[in-house]
C-alpha cells in the first residue's frame, strides 16, 4: 500500500491567514528583519492581497495592475509605491539602531 495524494489539494497562500492589521503589521516586521528588500516586497504583497488589491489601489490612488506588477515575485517595487501602500494600509515604518553601543 502506497500513499495517496490528493489531486485537488490548494496551494499555500498565508495571505489567507493574515487576517488582521496587527497580523499583517508583525509579519511586515518579521519580514523587514531579514534585510532583504525582495523578501520585503514579496511580503507587502503578500498583505496587499491579504487586504484587498482592488481596494487598496483605490486607497493608494494607484492603478491596480500597477501594484500587481511591483509586487509579483521579481518585481521591483518604487519607495513611492512602497510608501503609498503602506500608507494606505495603515502600516508605518520606524526606524532603530541595529544594535546599542555599551558606555
Amino acid at each position: 500500500m502506497g500513499i495517496s495524494i490528493e489531486k485537488d489539494t490548494i496551494p499555500w497562500d498565508s495571505a489567507r491567514y493574515l487576517d488582521s492589521e496587527e497580523a499583517q503589521a508583525e509579519y511586515l516586521t518579521a519580514v523587514l528583519e531579514e534585510n532583504d528588500a525582495a523578501a520585503f516586497a514579496h511580503g507587502l504583497g503578500i498583505v496587499a492581497r491579504a487586504r484587498g488589491m482592488t481596494q487598496l489601489a483605490k486607497d493608494a490612488d494607484m492603478p491596480r495592475d500597477t501594484l500587481y506588477k511591483a509586487f509579483r515575485e521579481g518585481g521591483n517595487p518604487t519607495l513611492d509605491t512602497v510608501l503609498r501602500v503602506l500608507q494606505a494600509l495603515g502600516i508605518k515604518l520606524t526606524a532603530s539602531p541595529a544594535s546599542s553601543k555599551a558606555a
